[in-house]
């Protein structure tokens, strides 16, 4: 008794065995996304510069770290432009700014205007130096 092997057999293997490689692509692709972590060993201080290049009433985006910098009526604060949701930089949009990857909106003082994010944007320490240096730590301390 030999068996055959047709090719509605052959073609039923091949979807089953492709839609399974896409369901197991597609369940790492979620783990990945549910487990994200942020980096970690990141520069955590930042001179940026004299304290002139902040004139009361400004704000200043610095990508680098990336962050926002205001100076309010001569106090200089900053805030972190990681979305709280995932970890994307946020934008500027008007006055605020919005996260291009989920859509949460943060009014300038970082509070959440809409969501998925939950938590506001992270106000970062500020510290003006003997030099008038301007130094941003990201490290939460």
């Amino acid at each position: 008794m030999k068996s055959h092997f047709t090719r509605r057999d052959f073609l039923k293997l091949a979807a089953d065995a492709l839609l399974g490689l896409a369901g197991v692509l597609g369940l790492g692709g979620l783990v990945r996304y549910f487990s994200f972590q942020p980096v970690s060993g990141r520069q955590t201080e930042f001179d940026l510069g004299d304290v002139s290049g902040y004139p009361e009433g400004s704000r200043t985006l610095r990508p680098e770290i990336p962050a926002v910098v205001y100076n309010r009526a001569g106090e200089i604060s900053a805030y972190s432009l990681t979305c709280t949701h995932l970890g994307c930089t946020v934008e500027l949009d008007g006055d605020d700014f919005a996260c291009p990857c989920h859509g949460s909106r943060f009014n300038p003082e970082g509070r959440v205007l809409a969501g998925p994010a939950q938590e506001p944007l992270r106000r970062l320490r500020v510290e003006i130096l003997e030099d008038n240096t301007v130094r941003v730590h990201t490290d939460g301390a």
